[in-house]
C-alpha cells in the first residue's frame, strides 16, 4: 500500500509590509512583499496542496488568506493570546519575525489535528459586521466627545450641533445595517431575535451574523465563539478567578450585555437573574450568565427556525 504523502506545512508571519515564512525547522526564513501580486506569484510555486498557518493581524493577513484558499491550500489562522502561550510553553526566549514563522509552522506541525480550518465568511457576514463595526466606533467617539465637552459651557451650542449629526450619521448607519439584512433574506430570523426580551434591532442583528458564520455544532461553540465561555484555572484545592475568554467580537458582547441589563428588569427574566444574585455573584457576574442564555435562547431559536414563547406572561421592557 502507498504510504499517504503529507501536504506541506507553513508558517507564516504577516506584517503590513511583508510576509516572513517558514517551511520547514530547518529551512532558512523567506521573505515576500504583502503585495497582491507578490503572493500571487510565491502560491503559484506549491506543486500541490500545501498547509498554511499564520496569526491574524488587523485586516493585513487577508490577501495571503484569501488567495490561498482560493488556489486550494488549507488555511489555518492561529489566535495571538495561544500562540504566546504556546511560545513560553516550548521556552521561546526571543519574538522575532523568523521566529514567530517558525513557531507557527511548529504549532501547527504538532497541532494540526485539533486545528479547524478557516473557510471564507459570507458576504452577509462581513457587511454586517463592518456596519457594526463602524457604528461602535462612532458611539465611542460621541461618548468620548461628550466626557471632553461637558466641563466647557461656552461650547454647549456647537457641541449640540455636533451631536445631531452624530445621531444622523448613527440613523444612516442603521438603516444600511436593517437594508443589508433584508436583502440577504435575514428578516424573518432578526424577528425572532427580537422577540427575546432585551433584545432589540441591534442586538439581534449581531447574533444572526455570528450565526452565520459557521456551522456550530451546539450552544456551547457559538457562546465560545462570541467569547462568552468562562476560562478556567484551578490547581488542587487552588480555585482560581474565573474569566471570560473575550475571544470573539467585542460589540456583539458589549450588545448582549445591554441586552441583558433590560432583560433583567422583565418578569421573564428577573427571577432568573435575582437567583443567581442570591448566590451571592455580583451584579456583572449575574448580567454575564444572563447574557449568555440570551444567547443561547437565540442560537436555538434560529437552528430550529421556531418561535420564542416565554414560560410565563412578560412586562414589556425597553429594547437594546
Amino acid at each position: 500500500m502507498a504510504m499517504a504523502v503529507r501536504a506541506q506545512l507553513v508558517g507564516i508571519d504577516v506584517s503590513k509590509a511583508e510576509l516572513v515564512i517558514c517551511q520547514g525547522p530547518k529551512s532558512p526564513p523567506r521573505i515576500v512583499a504583502n503585495e497582491k501580486p507578490a503572493i500571487r506569484a510565491w502560491l503559484s510555486e506549491f506543486a500541490q496542496q500545501a498547509c498554511l498557518a499564520l496569526e491574524a493581524t488587523s485586516t493585513y493577513h487577508l490577501e495571503v488568506l484569501e488567495q490561498a484558499y482560493q488556489r486550494g491550500h488549507t488555511v489555518y489562522v492561529i489566535d495571538g493570546f495561544r500562540l504566546n502561550r504556546y511560545r513560553e510553553s516550548v521556552g521561546g526566549r526571543a519574538k522575532t519575525d523568523a521566529s514567530d514563522a517558525q513557531l507557527l509552522w511548529r504549532y501547527l506541525d504538532r497541532e494540526q489535528d485539533q486545528l479547524r480550518p478557516w473557510s471564507p465568511p459570507s458576504a452577509g457576514y462581513r457587511q454586517v459586521q463592518q456596519l457594526l463595526r463602524r457604528r461602535a466606533t462612532l458611539v465611542r467617539a460621541k461618548v468620548a466627545l461628550e466626557q471632553s465637552l461637558s466641563g466647557l459651557p461656552e461650547l454647549k451650542q456647537a457641541s449640540r450641533t455636533l451631536y445631531r449629526q452624530l445621531a444622523h450619521l448613527d440613523a444612516l448607519i442603521q438603516k444600511r445595517l436593517f437594508q443589508t439584512l433584508r436583502d440577504h433574506g435575514w428578516e424573518a430570523d432578526l424577528q425572532r431575535c427580537q422577540a427575546i426580551e432585551g433584545i432589540g434591532p441591534l442586538t439581534a442583528a449581531a447574533l444572526n451574523m455570528a450565526f452565520r458564520r459557521g456551522q456550530f455544532a451546539s450552544s456551547d461553540a457559538f457562546i465560545a465563539f462570541m467569547g462568552l465561555d468562562v476560562r478556567v484555572r484551578d490547581s488542587g484545592k487552588s480555585r482560581g478567578r474565573r474569566r471570560l475568554t473575550k475571544q470573539g467580537d467585542p460589540e456583539l458582547r458589549r450588545l448582549l450585555h445591554l441586552a441583558a441589563m433590560q432583560a433583567s428588569r422583565s418578569a421573564t427574566w428577573r427571577p432568573f437573574y435575582q437567583r443567581h444574585l442570591d448566590r451571592g455573584l455580583s451584579k456583572i457576574q449575574s448580567l454575564v450568565i444572563l447574557a449568555r442564555k440570551l444567547a443561547r435562547v437565540a442560537f436555538a431559536l434560529l437552528k430550529n427556525q421556531s418561535e420564542y414563547r416565554p414560560n410565563i406572561p412578560h412586562e414589556a421592557c425597553v429594547e437594546t
